[in-house]
């Protein structure tokens, strides 16, 4: 490193790091009023006066709401999301990006369909969800998030696709492996990276969803992001609680990214211009 990179290293690292704080301020304050006495809530003190975990309490359950079972329900529809969408998406791109079946056709469709906003899908999903008997249910949940996410997997995955030489593919078929054996043991190992960037950012937009948990949820299947709204009553909003559920809903998609950050930025690269 020359003697005049250095300097602007420094800066690009403190912009970073500016950048980074005003972006979380948001769940900053979310953290600190989560520990707030309602008093001190009511006050807008910027002081922490006296912690408190009664809000906490409250967030898992104490509070009447079963709020256990939100967080499971969000859990699974997440993580059925993640399994379906790898399921659909694996062997559909690879048939697209090697065996021509659709080509740039379904690429180019993926990428139309993710670029329209979510709500242009909230009314057929409720009639088509309605009409199979899936309303207020965790399939139902997974279903829609994964028709969601399904385009952003196959435009991820097709890039991965392209990075593996054909010339692999060749000889595992030289060695008498058929198609199956050459996607299961010889490209998914390859594309590690790309599936767990895949199923991180599926994870976390399922585990976020909002829009379609409104849509098609009422008590059943009712994930944490819906449940956070019981703590709007008639009598009032209850800060609080709704900033300690907040806190807690957030954590499962950071730590499973902060886990597999690794993977997320190589697999994110994945088609990206080398030179």
């Amino acid at each position: 490193m020359t003697a005049t990179s250095r300097p602007r290293l420094w800066w690009t690292t403190a912009a970073v790091g500016v950048v980074a704080v005003v972006v979380n301020l948001p769940w900053f304050n979310a953290l600190l009023v989560s520990v707030k006495s309602d008093g001190d809530i009511s006050r807008g003190a910027l002081t922490l006066g006296t912690p408190t975990g009664d809000h906490y309490a409250n967030a898992l359950g104490a509070a009447g709401y079963d709020f256990p079972r939100f967080f499971l329900n969000s859990g699974l529809i997440a993580l059925g999301a993640v399994a379906l969408v790898l399921a659909i998406a694996v062997p559909s791109t690879y048939a697209a990006i090697r065996l021509g079946f659709g080509g740039r056709f379904i690429l180019n469709a993926s990428s139309a369909l993710r670029l329209l906003p979510a709500i242009f899908f909230a009314v057929p999903y409720f009639l088509l969800m309605s009409n199979l008997g899936l309303l207020d249910s965790v399939v139902g949940l997974v279903l829609a998030n994964t028709f969601l996410n399904l385009p952003l997997a196959i435009i991820l995955l097709g890039a991965g696709f392209r990075d593996v030489p054909v010339e692999l593919e060749e000889a595992a078929a030289v060695d008498g492996a058929n198609t199956y054996r050459i996607l299961w043991s010889v490209l998914l190992p390859i594309l590690a990276p790309t599936l767990v960037a895949v199923s991180v950012l599926v994870f976390i937009f399922s585990w976020n969803d909002y829009l379609f948990a409104l849509v098609l949820s009422s008590s059943e299947a009712t994930p944490i992001t819906l449940g956070a709204a019981n703590f709007v009553t008639s009598t009032g909003i209850r800060w609080g609680d709704i900033s300690a559920t907040t806190i807690l809903s957030t954590l499962p998609p950071v730590l499973f990214a902060v886990f597999a950050q690794r993977f997320l930025v190589s697999g994110l690269s994945a088609g990206a211009v080398k030179g």
